[in-house]
């Protein structure tokens, strides 16, 4: 019983967060309820407030996000799938260049050791970049802090360019109101949610929160059954809860690593953007795609957030995910063999490496 009650921490965390979207809400800024509960969590973490997440709530909203996702793919989308081959096959280039520049700078330039120089490098989900990492003998919170850093950092410009410079408007609708659906199909999208989630973990599949519902629901958005997305309510709590999956990992933030990981972080965000858009030109040159869909199938960022922004833009979310799926896929299946290989090899800075442990 005592599981299912709230901590003092979860309640001050997610009324801080709450009260902070509520206010970008009622200012009318671009998805507020994402932004709120990551900027609520990063303040907060600085000036030392007690932050505790919620988990289990946060794997169910974002199993909603994943039958949003799997619910916009149709047989007319899938009709235009082999338009999208030439930018799928960029992706695996796309990583290749990540990883190489990346790499150098975590490495070389900072003097992380190369294990975490790697995993801080891929621009692969939070969770499980930090979890593959810490096996391999990497710095489990630099990785962090590092990954949420640039979630946070990306999930912030994105919109940003999208209004700036496509001249996109993000108030789309995120799905139908609740008013218009009824009961039945709220348990409906809730219950194949969860049965992807947990099919998913029973498989072993990574991100099995979103990729599981998306799994499972797209053979019954094909076959006519699903035939709404989930509330556009239902979709303001999953973005609510996604920021603050984010913003979390700044609980117990020191000075230190505000000097080192953050800092670290922000001039590779700096790198990523100018390779996203080199990948990004390159691609419109070989695509007929929106140019909204082709930024943001090349934003490296993860895909709950990326989906979250292409439902508000009102653009085809199952092309922009399509990309970062492959993306996901390719950095996961590859990530245990470089493991193994880094596990096995000596370092290059051994007296780099030595001054760089010290530290952690």
């Amino acid at each position: 019983m005592k599981r299912l009650l709230l901590t003092r921490n979860q309640i001050i965390t997610l009324a801080l967060a709450l009260a902070t979207g509520c206010l970008l809400f009622w200012i009318g800024a671009p998805l507020p309820f994402l932004f709120g509960s990551l900027s609520a969590c990063l303040i907060a973490a600085t000036l030392g407030v007690p932050l505790e997440g919620t988990p289990l709530l946060s794997i169910v909203s974002r199993t909603t996000l994943g039958v949003a996702i799997g619910a916009s793919i149709t047989w007319s989308l899938l009709s235009q799938f082999a338009s999208i081959a030439p930018t799928l096959l960029l992706v695996p280039v796309y990583i290749v260049v990540i990883a190489f520049v990346g790499v150098y700078y975590f490495q070389h330039i900072l003097g992380y050791d190369k294990t975490t120089a790697y995993y801080a490098a891929m621009p692969g989900a939070l969770q499980d970049m930090v979890v593959f990492g810490e096996e391999a003998g990497g710095n489990a919170r630099s990785l962090s802090l590092i990954h949420a850093t640039r979630l946070l950092l990306m999930v912030t410009i994105a919109p940003l360019i999208l209004i700036w410079f496509y001249g996109a408007n993000l108030n789309h609708p995120l799905g139908p109101p609740a008013s218009e659906l009824p009961f039945y199909h709220v348990l409906i999208i809730l219950g194949i949610g969860i049965t992807g989630w947990k099919l998913a973990s029973w498989a072993g599949l990574f991100g099995a929160s979103v990729l599981g519902p998306i799994l499972l629901s797209i053979p019954l958005s094909l076959a006519g059954i699903l035939t709404e997305r989930p509330s556009q309510e239902m979709i303001m709590v999953s973005q609510f809860f996604i920021g603050l999956g984010v913003g979390i990992n700044y609980r117990g933030i020191t000075p230190f690593e505000i000097r080192r990981d953050i800092l670290a972080a922000s001039g590779f965000v700096i790198i990523l953007l100018g390779i996203a858009a080199l990948f990004t030109f390159t691609a419109t040159l070989l695509s007929d795609l929106d140019s909204t869909e082709i930024y943001l199938a090349f934003w490296p960022a993860g895909q709950a957030e990326i989906a979250v922004l292409s439902l508000a833009a009102g653009i085809n979310v199952g092309i922009v995910v399509a990309h970062h799926l492959v993306r996901l896929i390719i950095i996961i299946l590859g990530a245990p063999t470089l493991a193994h290989y880094l596990a096995r090899s000596a370092t290059d800075h051994p007296t780099r490496n030595s001054k760089n442990n010290q530290t952690k």
